[in-house]
C-alpha cells in the first residue's frame, strides 16, 4: 500500500510504499491484549513482601506448657493465629513475567502497526530532524500538525536535537526502530514513523 509522506511543516514530501505483511493485516484484539499483559507482567516489579513466622519478632520460648491449662495447644507467638504474628503463605518477591515466543512477539507488533493503519492514526515523515534543540520549535510544528498524544519512532538512531526538544513535551514519546513495542503504539493517539524507522521496521519484521 502506498502511503503519503510529510515534513515537520506539514508539506508534502512523496510517498512511501508498506508492506502489507506489516501494516496490512486485519487487527486481532486477542493478540494485541496479549502482548501488553506480556509487556506490563514484564515490567511489574514483583517486590510486594509479608514477613513469615520465622521474621516477627516475637521470642520462640512456648507461651505455656502442653497440657493441663484447658485452652488450645500453642507453640509461641509468631504463629499466624496470633495478632502480629507471621503470615500464612503470603506474598513473597516474584518475577511476574511470562513467556511468549519471538514469532508471536513479532506478530503482536504487526497487528499494532496494522491497527495504526486501519484507524486512520498513522504518518509518515520524511524525518524528524531539528538544527536546534528547541522544545518550542516543535511543540509549535506539533500543535499546527494537530498531533496530540504522540508517539515518535525513527530508525536505528534518533536525532539528538529533535529528542531533547520533544523530550520537555508532555504528549511526546520519541524511540528508535528497535525500542518500538505494543504497549506504547495503542497507548498514543498518534503514530509517527519516520521513512528510516519505516524501513527499520520492514527489515525487523520481514
Amino acid at each position: 500500500m502506498k502511503a503519503d509522506v510529510i515534513k515537520l511543516d506539514a508539506k508534502k514530501a512523496g510517498s512511501v510504499e508498506l508492506s502489507d505483511a506489516i501494516f496490512g493485516l486485519e487487527p486481532r484484539a486477542d493478540i494485541l491484549q496479549r502482548m501488553v499483559r506480556y509487556q506490563l507482567a514484564k515490567r511489574q516489579a514483583g517486590t510486594h513482601k509479608v514477613k513469615m513466622r520465622s521474621e516477627t519478632s516475637y521470642s520462640t520460648k512456648k507461651i505455656y506448657r502442653q497440657k493441663g491449662t484447658g485452652g488450645a495447644r500453642h507453640g509461641d507467638r509468631n504463629a499466624p493465629i496470633f495478632r502480629k504474628g507471621g503470615v500464612y503463605k503470603g506474598p513473597t518477591p516474584r518475577s511476574h513475567a511470562h513467556q511468549l515466543t519471538k514469532k508471536f512477539r513479532a506478530l503482536g507488533l504487526k497487528h499494532a502497526l496494522s491497527a495504526k493503519v486501519a484507524a486512520g492514526e498513522l504518518v509518515i515523515l520524511d524525518s524528524a530532524e531539528l538544527k536546534e534543540a528547541k522544545t518550542k520549535t516543535l511543540a509549535k510544528a506539533i500543535k499546527d500538525l494537530g498531533w496530540k498524544r504522540t508517539l515518535v519512532i525513527d530508525g536505528a538512531e534518533v536525532n539528538e536535537n529533535f529528542a531533547m526538544a520533544a523530550r520537555n513535551i508532555d504528549s511526546v514519546d520519541v524511540l528508535p526502530s528497535i525500542g518500538a513495542n505494543v504497549y506504547d503504539i495503542l497507548r498514543r493517539d498518534t503514530l509517527v514513523l519516520t521513512k528510516a524507522g519505516v524501513e527499520a521496521l520492514e527489515a525487523r519484521l520481514k
